[in-house]
């Protein structure tokens, strides 16, 4: 039995020249990593407006001249080596973040476990009002201090992790080359 393919969205890239795709100042574009800043925001946006589970098609219209014979290839291998360039980037990110991470957790547990400690000794040691205010500004200050643990482990990976993949997708993108 066949696994079911997954249709290719089509982004579709309007330029006059090939040239327009690529950073002016990278000395040799078709190898190396540098898209032009327009021209990634555009293939960007376009990629996630298409579902995730979507394999990609990049096709570029070139208005003006006749690309080279193996210009497809050159572009597609281009694509591809800065997408996976940019893939490889946000997985360093998400390593960075997740050791940042643990770094404040071991932290924020430290302090809590000290706030928890010296809000039991307040209680133990006086009682009244200001006693009371002093040993629940302890506390407070010890949960407050496993805020910015919890929001990594909970929320800051996501982005990172979608973009990750947004990036694989369009590294594994087919890329074909249209003139006129």
């Amino acid at each position: 039995m066949s696994t079911p393919t997954v249709p290719a969205h089509r982004i579709e890239v309007r330029i006059q020249e090939l040239s327009q795709l690529f950073n002016s100042m990278d000395p040799t574009p078709f190898h190396h990593k540098d898209l032009d800043p327009d021209a990634e925001e555009f293939i960007i946006s376009w990629a996630q407006e298409h579902p995730r589970d979507a394999e990609l098609e990049i096709l570029i219209h070139v208005a003006g001249g006749n690309p080279p014979a193996d210009a497809e290839a050159l572009v597609g291998e281009a694509l591809h080596n800065y997408f996976d360039y940019r893939a490889a980037h946000a997985q360093r990110e998400f390593r960075q973040l997740m050791q940042r991470g643990r770094r404040s957790l071991v932290i924020g547990l430290g302090f809590l476990a000290s706030c928890l400690l010296l809000a039991e000794q307040i209680g133990h040691a006086s009682a009244g009002t200001f006693a009371t205010i002093v040993r629940e500004s302890v506390l407070i200050g010890g949960w407050v201090a496993m805020w910015r643990p919890l929001e990594i482990f909970l929320y800051d990976w996501w982005p990172l992790t979608s973009r990750r993949r947004m990036f694989e997708k369009l590294a594994r993108a087919t890329v074909r080359i249209t003139t006129g």
